[in-house]
């Protein structure tokens, strides 16, 4: 990366950076701004606003977030450039703290995979504009996050798939009343958003000018230029937020109402994950009645519901909604003689063994080892993901299928072995925690392949109402999901976590953040240290990188 070192006067050590007080910064302001929210204060909001998008801690945070955490830290845009040294994040770190009026550049159009076969459109933008998006973000989430509907999940802190899921648990049980389902999808929703409308939701907001720019910069593709006279590209960091915003108001414009308890009094109920959305009605007129009510609603927004996809169902038939089939069976042991059941979805079972298939036969011809290094994540994350649903009979359909992948690699690797030969050499009791001497594993190092129906299955806790992060009176609220949460981490995590209350002690910022992990040695091997749990901390990857470049330097970072 190559950028202008004499655009300012501060000189940002990017190793020496105290992250505990950073993030204590950005997560105040953020605080008081949702409080001001609140109470309806707006000058004092949009003066909070401004504080934050010159703070130099959000400057901080966004370049982290941009260049280490994002998924996407090592893909360019039509700049070119990708920042990947502590020297080149100090350096941008102060070129956008003396920053000036900006036009941002178009994104750099890219494709990627459906799982229908069809290709998704992304938008990367520049370095830059990516910075921008992530302090303009933090400055603008507080606010809406102070009025966002309670069961809007998707793209919001605190919240995820599985709140969704476990909302239409509530919703669809059998002795509710609410069994007429529209399983409705949203056609090329962040393709197709009205700006005009959009712009207007977003208001008198100190960057309102600037995020107009981002809608309208256009995107390149074949080295040709090409206007976005709609839509807010995939791939930028605020897109989500804005999609948020733009479809904010569901709720009311369905009829949907509350009593004082929060329990719900109309005739209809609303789950929605971003554009991904379902409505529960009481009958099905009323299921066809919303559809047009919504068809309405959003042509407002420049957006449409999929004619193809869109469908008014009933509970007895089932659905599809992010990665989970919700049915009803019918039984004779209940009052209501129907059970609800929250299962994995055939098609998600087919892309976990689609993603399985693929690894096996990208490490077909590795070690075993290599094998169970690439494996374990993917089975990790899976498992953790699925199991807050009913899947112990498709965890062990995955396991028998996955024993199948692993005879085959046995007898791939050695073709000329018998049978015996090869049970003895991969399988046995390799997990001493458990009676199956059916484990697949390398015994010269007692690494082991993981069964997905190890994970015992978890009831997710629905996360309460409205509440938010950035509501200052909830601490304790999240401080006690995060103890929650906190059951995905492996086992040999689970101690040093609790001794922590899960928290990384370099940046004093939750665990669960969606950083990697990493496992930090107090008093490193090399010098006599051990892997006694007294002996270890939980650092998240980039603040483990910190610890150990002030260690180089002949520092040491403090942690608690």
């Amino acid at each position: 990366m190559q950028l202008n070192a004499n655009v300012t006067e501060r000189t940002t050590e990017w190793n020496t950076v105290n992250w505990r007080k950073t993030f204590t910064v950005v997560r105040n302001l953020r605080q008081r701004i949702f409080r001001a929210t609140k109470q309806g204060n707006l000058k004092k909001v949009r003066s909070l606003q401004k504080l934050l998008m010159r703070s130099y801690s959000n400057i901080l945070i966004a370049v982290r977030r941009v260049t280490q955490t994002n998924l996407g830290k090592r893909s360019a845009g039509v700049d070119k450039l990708v920042v990947k040294t502590p020297k080149a994040r100090g350096l941008l770190v102060d070129i956008l703290e003396k920053f000036i009026p900006w036009k941002p550049y178009p994104t750099k159009r890219v494709y990627i995979p459906k799982s229908n076969g069809l290709k998704r459109p992304l938008g990367i933008p520049s370095i830059i504009d990516r910075c921008l998006q992530a302090i303009v973000k933090n400055a603008l989430e507080p606010t809406w996050e102070a009025k966002f509907e309670s069961t809007s999940y998707g793209f919001r802190p605190g919240r995820s798939c599985h709140d969704a899921i476990g909302k239409i648990y509530m919703i669809a049980r059998p002795n509710k009343t609410k069994k007429w389902v529209v399983d409705a999808d949203i056609k090329g929703c962040f393709d197709n958003i009205n700006h005009e409308h959009l712009m207007k939701a977003v208001g008198n907001f100190p960057a309102r000018k600037l995020i107009h720019q981002w809608l309208k910069a256009g995107y390149m593709e074949d080295g040709a230029y090409y206007d976005s006279e709609t839509g807010t590209p995939q791939g930028g960091i605020i897109s989500p937020l804005l999609a948020n915003i733009s479809l904010h108001g569901m709720e009311m414009v369905l009829g949907v109402k509350y009593n004082s308890r929060g329990d719900s009094t109309g005739n209809r109920q609303i789950v929605r994950y971003a554009d991904d959305f379902v409505v529960f009605c009481k009958t099905k007129e009323d299921a066809e009645l919303t559809v047009e009510i919504l068809e309405s609603w959003l042509q407002e927004r420049g957006l449409n519901l999929s004619k193809e996809k869109t469908r008014i169902t009933h509970l007895s038939e089932g659905f599809d909604f992010l990665g989970f089939n919700i049915k009803h069976y019918k039984v004779n042991n209940t009052k209501t003689g129907w059970k609800l059941l929250i299962k994995p979805s055939t098609k998600s079972l087919q892309k976990v063994r689609d993603k399985l298939r693929e690894s096996w036969l990208e490490f077909r011809s590795h070690n075993i080892r290599a094998v169970i290094n690439k494996l374990n994540p993917i089975i990790r994350g899976q498992a953790n993901y699925y199991r807050k649903g009913v899947s112990s009979k498709a965890f062990h359909s995955l396991d028998y299928w996955m024993f199948k992948r692993e005879v085959r690699h046995a007898k791939r690797m050695h073709p000329l072995k018998n049978k015996e030969w090869r049970t003895n050499r991969y399988w046995g009791r390799l997990n001493l925690d458990r009676e199956d001497r059916w484990v697949f594993g390398d015994k010269q190092s007692g690494q082991y392949l993981l069964k997905f129906s190890w994970f015992k299955i978890q009831r997710h806790e629905l996360v309460k109402g409205a509440s938010s992060p950035d509501d200052p009176e909830l601490k304790g609220y999240w401080g006690k999901r995060l103890k929650k949460e906190s059951e995905d981490f492996k086992p040999s995590y689970q101690k040093v976590a609790i001794k922590q209350k899960y928290i990384c002690p370099v940046c004093e910022q939750s665990l669960l953040n969606d950083e990697e992990i990493h496992l930090h040695h107090i008093t490193p091997k090399k010098k006599g240290g051990n892997s006694k749990y007294s002996n270890l901390k939980l650092l998240h990857l980039y603040c483990h990188q910190q610890v150990h470049a002030q260690e180089t330097n002949g520092k040491e970072l403090p942690i608690w």
